[in-house]
């Protein structure tokens, strides 16, 4: 069982109460996790991450200090690194296709870490909460399964998901975390915030929004964010929910409705108004090439010109 919790293997557990109940040290440690200090990240310094995207990079890095990512429900956040080589990767994973994605994120950071015979492959899991559909728990349990699967030796670390991260407000179960962050430098994980959420924020939720599947948005080599060439079919039924109220929006574009944070609605009609303006995805991707961005000296995305 390549997935260790203190250097041992264990059996395939049937919830996340039965991964507790046998492994009090994770409940701890998730204790200790949710209650650290919120840090709002510094753009400056940060790769941001979202739905179904991942990002991988080591302490080499001039461009990037912090990846991160949060809006985060019954979605995990998965953070993967290499104690040797520091190479770590972030993943923002809802469910969509678990089994084909965790592989992704164990090669990101691997390729990174070659040269390193020494140090370990450590996994850091967050997100997810006590929801009525039991959402987080069935994404809670494929993701742990999935990283059982893989060859490598994998040691689990922190593990604050869906009961460990859950708190009632006024009757009602929440995530007690819904972002987090790693130093690219240190590999420290920790709660965090962002108020920054680019570059291409409205391109990246609409190619999730349309189904695209996980991807890898970071050249570490090059310091360059990557985006696309997406693909979608003009639809123009969607304009609907442009005139919907928040309750509706909420109840049929979410998973867990009385959880989001609330800038949902409006991120949702944002990324809708952007499918609407722009009903040819080609449009965005001349020659059929991704969208790059670089950093500048100030410390912004920029869109770098193809080469």
């Amino acid at each position: 069982m390549p997935l260790l919790i203190q250097n041992r293997g264990f059996d395939r557990i049937s919830s996340t109460a039965e991964l507790f109940d046998k492994n009090p040290h994770l409940q701890e440690n998730a204790r200790t996790f949710r209650s650290k200090p919120l840090v709002d990240v510094d753009p400056k310094c940060l790769l941001y991450v979202q739905q179904r995207e991942f990002a991988a990079t080591t302490p080499a890095d001039n461009c990037v200090s912090v990846i991160g990512s949060d809006d985060a429900t019954t979605c995990h956040l998965v953070v993967l690194r290499h104690t040797g080589s520091g190479a770590v990767c972030l993943a923002h994973c809802d469910g969509s296709s678990t089994w084909s994605e965790v592989p992704l994120l164990v090669k990101a950071v691997t390729s990174l870490s070659t040269v390193c015979k020494e140090g370990r492959l450590e996994l850091h899991l967050v997100g997810g909460f006590n929801d009525d559909s039991k959402t987080s728990h069935k994404l809670s349990l494929n993701i742990l399964a999935a990283f059982q699967k893989q060859k490598e030796d994998i040691h689990l670390e922190t593990c604050c998901i869906t009961e460990m991260n859950d708190i009632v407000v006024d009757g009602r179960h929440k995530p007690v975390l819904y972002g987090i962050g790693v130093n690219v430098k240190t590999g420290e994980v920790f709660p965090a915030s962002f108020t920054y959420k680019g570059p291409a924020e409205e391109l990246r939720s609409a190619r999730t929004f349309t189904g695209g599947q996980m991807a890898d948005i970071y050249d570490s080599s090059k310091g360059l964010v990557k985006i696309g060439p997406c693909k979608w079919s003009p639809n123009l039924d969607i304009a609907f929910w442009l005139s919907q109220n928040d309750d509706t929006i909420l109840k049929y574009l979410s998973t867990s409705p009385m959880a989001e944070p609330p800038h949902f609605v409006q991120h949702m009609k944002s990324t809708i108004q952007f499918l609407l303006e722009h009903p040819d995805s080609d449009s965005l991707f001349p020659g059929g090439q991704p969208q790059l961005y670089h950093r500048t000296e100030r410390g912004d995305w920029e869109r770098a010109s193809q080469s």
